[in-house]
């Protein structure tokens, strides 16, 4: 299976073909994580530059909804590119912490199991 749909909000942003070509190939290196699981994917792009002295300040937002649970992660940086390379190290990071519970988990219970069967309690 792919990546979701991609579903993009573009604030003071103009060139938007380039950034959402950038996006999903960014974004689908998370893919290993989503599976078959219904999925929602959110992205905002936005450029400020009211209350800054110099230079221009882009933002990325993304909310990834994986089953239900929500996923979200923004970075600002100089750069679309810089920004959306942040946002999908937070949520790898994010995804891959929350894999590593499950299986946790998991583990913790068939060994719960194991001495069940093994000392009948």
């Amino acid at each position: 299976m792919s990546f979701p749909m991609i579903n993009y909000k573009f604030t003071n942003t103009e060139s938007r073909d380039h950034l959402q070509d950038i996006s999903e190939n960014k974004l689908n290196t998370l893919e290993k994580f989503i599976g078959d699981a219904p999925a929602i994917c959110e992205l905002e792009f936005e450029r400020i530059t009211n209350h800054h002295q110099s230079g221009e300040i882009h933002r990325a937002e993304v909310n990834l909804e994986i089953n239900g649970k929500l996923y979200r992660a923004e970075a600002t940086a100089d750069s679309f590119e810089k920004a959306i390379d942040d946002v999908r190290n937070e949520l790898y990071n994010e995804l891959q912490s929350q894999q590593g519970k499950r299986e946790t988990l998991m583990k913790r219970g068939a060994r719960r199991f194991k001495e069940m069967m093994r000392f009948g309690r």
